[in-house]
């Protein structure tokens, strides 16, 4: 059986240490250790470009090295992406492509100068067309997207064929929904045993450890079956020659059949029924129009330096209030953690110099205090002992 496994590894840039030290120690180094314990295993991941930069901070060098190694060997494949995980089409195309080349600038600084990168992968998996486009231009050749992304439907198209994207001309493979919110290891062991022949899994590698304690170690023992082969996307792509020409639909990897159809792309970041979304939104694009319009400001640098972890898709995710423990994932609200954006984006503004900002800074003072209202009237309210006691 092949199996093409994608995973994607992030951590919000400004999260606290022990969070992404928890999940280093649970989950990734053990991804990185069943590589190096079965050579002949190869994986596809993606690892945003921020995370790099804390992993330097708080002393995972070697792990940064051994990551190294697997890519030199050919067992680890690793894509582009966005340094600091925003929802690439909510957010401006000349925001997206300064984040997408700082994040191989930092994999430069780590990998060689000589380092190249074929696949990208779009935060949350959420294509559009502009966007696409944009990734293409820059010399990236292939991405992975949810399966939905193909016209709209689950359950709709051959896994095994190539995929080719008439609207940017790059190439796609298309991950299983329902294998990838299921554990994986085990469905994988289950389809071995029935003669499936190929699967595509796209998860986050969070899921291997932290998310999922995995006692029995399936993971470990799946990687050591001698019918289990394994290819990196590209490699998969290379050995399937017939290409078909597709229409990809607007979506991210969350989308619904009933949301594509009303044109609701990215509702789990930007509802317009969600009063402390539309907020934050408002309140990024106002930090990001007056970064912009600073550019010469002395402060410029560490404005940006706010605004990137303020324009986070995490901000945005953990105002929607939807329950993912279908797919071992949490309820998506915390209080804390839209705080902790809504602050970056206000010290962006608050970081310029330029006198001739004072003006919007009251403006965005008095947004910023508002947002911080609602926020925790809506957890006192609503959220505080109600998840709990109602299992919401």
């Amino acid at each position: 059986m092949l199996w093409i496994n994608f995973l994607h590894i992030y951590q919000p840039v400004n999260t606290d240490a022990y969070n992404i030290t928890e999940a280093t120690e649970k989950s990734y180094l053990r991804i990185v250790r069943a590589l190096e314990e079965n050579r002949e295993i190869k994986f596809t991941i993606n690892i945003n470009g921020c995370l790099f930069l804390r992993w330097e901070e708080l002393g995972y060098q070697d792990l940064i090295r051994r990551i190294g190694e697997l890519i030199k060997r050919g067992q680890l494949e690793i894509t582009g992406n966005a340094a600091y995980h925003p929802l690439l089409p909510l957010i401006p195309l000349a925001e997206a492509k300064k984040q997408i080349l700082e994040s191989e600038e930092i994999f430069k600084k780590y990998f060689g100068n000589d380092f190249k990168l074929k696949g990208f992968f779009f935060s949350e998996m959420a294509y559009s067309k502009e966007v696409a486009a944009l990734v293409k231009s820059l010399g990236y050749e292939w991405t992975v997207l949810d399966e939905i992304s193909l016209n709209g439907k689950i359950g709709n198209h051959d896994f095994s064929k190539n995929y080719v994207d008439k609207n940017s001309g790059l190439k796609i493979i298309f991950r299983s929904r329902e294998l990838s919110n299921s554990f994986v290891p085990g469905t994988i062991g289950k389809m071995i045993e029935n003669n499936k022949e190929l699967a595509i899994t796209a998860t986050d590698g969070e899921l291997y450890g932290l998310r999922y304690i995995d006692q029995t170690g399936k993971l470990e023992k799946l990687l050591k079956q001698r019918n289990l082969k394994t290819l990196t996307v590209s490699e998969f792509l290379k050995q399937n020659i017939e290409e078909k020409n597709t229409a990809v639909v607007n979506s991210s990897w969350e989308s619904t059949e009933e949301e594509l159809k009303n044109n609701k792309s990215y509702i789990l970041w930007q509802d317009k029924d969600k009063e402390i979304q539309n907020s934050l939104w408002d309140l990024a694009n106002l930090a990001y129009r007056t970064i912009e319009e600073n550019k010469h400001d002395s402060n410029y640098i560490w404005a940006r330096w706010h605004l990137v972890r303020g324009l986070a898709s995490c901000t945005f995710w953990w105002a929607s209030g939807k329950d993912f423990k279908e797919s071992f994932g949490p309820l998506a609200w915390s209080p804390d953690e839209i705080e902790r954006g809504s602050n970056e984006l206000i010290r962006a503004i608050r970081a310029l110099e330029n006198i001739e900002t004072r003006e919007v800074k009251m403006k965005s003072e008095k947004m910023y205090i508002e947002i911080k209202r609602k926020i925790w009237e809506q957890h006192w309210t609503y959220y505080w002992k109600k998840n709990i006691d109602k299992n919401l």
